[in-house]
């Protein structure tokens, strides 16, 4: 079996790439989520050959068996990270090995083939070269990566497949929430929950995600940004929004964050701020949090400012809290000084801009 630490990449050039002047026109104002790039990264696992066939090719639509095991087993992964553009017109990718150790971790727990880190890293890197003309210049801009694995083994049977396809996809983007808001405002949640002791709460999968849905489509039918899940067991604790983590600065400037526990995603967006605030010299908590403490400390002042984060958003504020049985305001409602101060330094590192003292900034040649 070849060593996957040295598997080669072909690389299949994209013979209709998008023209200039339109790529160009999509990467002045590309939203999230909705534009992608001219080539995708893909390997494949099987249990005689295990990880092979690396490439990168043109994106295309997949063809699948309608008995693929994805579709009925939901064994799938996902990852998500960025690539900047530096002042230079270089390109820089934040943290991903900690991407690479996430996707392996949740792998293990979906009970699927866990890629190297090496394979994981060098198709990120190769996708990047291949389509760095997609890095956007516009203020706040960057490449969205999309790594994912799908069970696409074709049988009807519960157990894990014997093949997998890995892939990684990109997309321009600019300001995760429309409009670019100043703050947010999130929708507790009374009747549903995002992850139980013992679940895959901890796994980047998409089962996670697709049962959050219902309740982030209660969120906006109420005019809210995003739900905020409390614990599977009390119904009393913060634990994360929907596709982030919740952190809170307290009178005193201290910064606490709900633990992990294995029903929260370990985020690297999270797992940063709290180094930062620690070498700023912050008193750092990862504690329980409960929803009626938020309340209580948002209306004596004891607690100043609250933020969300993660890759896609980065560090958002949350200037109000809204439920069935509660409304409430954080702070003055908008950007806290915590929250600003720590997300433009964190900017600043991910975009060559500051000193990176934990080497956490890959510069792509």
């Amino acid at each position: 079996m070849l060593d996957t630490a040295t598997l080669p990449f072909t690389i299949e050039p994209n013979a209709n790439p998008v023209a200039a002047s339109e790529r160009e026109a999509l990467l002045a104002n590309p939203g999230f989520g909705r534009v992608f790039t001219d080539h995708m990264a893909m390997i494949r696992w099987n249990t005689e050959q295990g990880w092979h066939d690396a490439r990168i090719c043109p994106r295309a639509p997949l063809q699948m068996d309608p008995a693929s095991s994805v579709l009925h087993y939901a064994q799938e992964i996902f990852e998500g990270l960025k690539a900047y553009r530096t002042d230079d017109g270089g390109a820089t990718l934040f943290r991903p090995d900690a991407n690479a150790r996430r996707f392996a971790e949740s792998a293990r727990r979906m009970a699927m083939a866990e890629l190297p880190e090496a394979l994981f890293l060098e198709s990120i890197r190769a996708l990047v070269r291949a389509d760095r003309a997609w890095l956007p210049s516009i203020d706040g801009g960057s490449l969205y990566l999309r790594p994912f694995m799908i069970a696409s083994e074709v049988f009807l049977g519960v157990k894990p497949s014997a093949e997998y396809l890995y892939m990684v996809i990109a997309s321009p983007a600019g300001a995760y929430f429309k409009g670019g808001a100043p703050s947010i405002t999130v929708w507790v949640s009374d009747d549903f929950t995002r992850a139980a002791p013992g679940g895959t709460g901890a796994a980047k999968c998409g089962g996670n995600y697709a049962s959050g849905l219902l309740a982030q489509a209660e969120a906006i039918r109420e005019e809210c940004d995003q739900v905020v899940f409390l614990d599977a067991v009390e119904r009393r604790y913060v634990e994360e929004l929907g596709g982030m983590n919740t952190f809170f600065v307290m009178d005193d400037g201290s910064l606490q964050t709900p633990p992990l526990g294995g029903t929260i995603l370990p985020g690297i967006t999270r797992d940063s701020i709290l180094t930062l605030a620690r070498d700023a010299g912050m008193t750092v908590r990862e504690a329980p949090y409960a929803i009626d403490q938020w309340e209580a400390d948002a209306a004596s002042g004891r607690l100043r400012e609250s933020f969300a984060c993660g890759t896609a958003a980065v560090v958002t504020p949350i200037g109000r809290v809204r439920g069935t049985s509660r409304d409430f305001r954080i702070g003055n409602g908008g950007p806290g000084e915590v929250t600003t101060r720590l997300r433009a330094q964190l900017v600043a590192i991910q975009r060559g801009q500051a000193p990176d003292p934990h080497g956490w900034v890959e510069y792509l040649a």
